[in-house]
């Protein structure tokens, strides 16, 4: 699929002064739903032209931090798709007629599987990761976890993952005058791939420190009961 898109990325570059921001949201929020969709090639592509002045403000770190905002602002809303698709359908119906929306049962299970396991971290941590990265949503509605929560740890979560992708744009322009888009989503794939051990790395220190914390939080309200 990526391929695919990546034929077409071309025509939002030629319409980012007027509609980028928008593009970005929309495809975001398409990415952060159940339907498969790399988020590598919009927000590479939207850290290298923001980094040359080429969507709607011209002026590069406005141009970038409005273009996380709006890739931050389109996985929230996709995340809230299947939150609430989980929410409203239930488990019945997502098992039975899941494989018709790209959900296999055996996705669907392993999503379950790890949100039981490891409890509302899972909600930030899955953000980071391949795969799994979209669908953590679905356990976390139907598990009806507290708005507050998600919120807060899908954003926290969103926000770093389309913050890395447009450093990688950004920092892909300023080495090079000119690349194709194709060139350019490959190389910035490639950056991740050779560094994904830092962000693995990132995650335990922050897993580990809030284990601790709501360890800590948990002995406190028992002794005081």
């Amino acid at each position: 699929m990526a391929e695919m898109l990546i034929n077409h990325i071309q025509w939002g570059a030629e319409h980012a002064k007027i509609w980028g921001f928008l593009i970005i949201f929309i495809f975001m929020t398409i990415e952060s739903s159940f339907i498969p969709f790399p988020s590598e090639v919009i927000m590479i592509p939207a850290g290298f032209l923001a980094f040359r002045g080429g969507l709607s403000f011209g002026n590069p770190w406005l141009d970038m931090t409005a273009a996380i905002l709006s890739g931050l602002a389109g996985s929230i809303a996709g995340a809230y798709v299947n939150y609430f698709l989980a929410l409203f359908l239930g488990r019945p119906i997502l098992y039975r007629y899941g494989k018709y929306f790209f959900l296999s049962e055996h996705t669907l299970s392993r999503a379950e599987e790890i949100f039981r396991e490891y409890g509302d971290i899972t909600t930030f941590v899955c953000r980071l990761l391949p795969a799994i990265r979209q669908l953590i949503s679905i356990p976390a509605g139907l598990a009806r976890m507290k708005h507050s929560k998600f919120l807060f740890f899908t954003a926290l979560g969103a926000g770093i993952w389309t913050a890395i992708l447009a450093f990688i744009g950004y920092y892909l322009s300023s080495l090079v005058k000119d690349m194709t888009y194709a060139d350019l989503v490959h190389r910035g794939e490639k950056i991740i791939r050779e560094n994904y051990i830092w962000i693995f790395l990132a995650l335990a220190v922050i897993v580990a420190v809030y284990a601790f914390i709501h360890h800590k939080i948990m002995k406190s309200a028992k002794k005081s009961q």
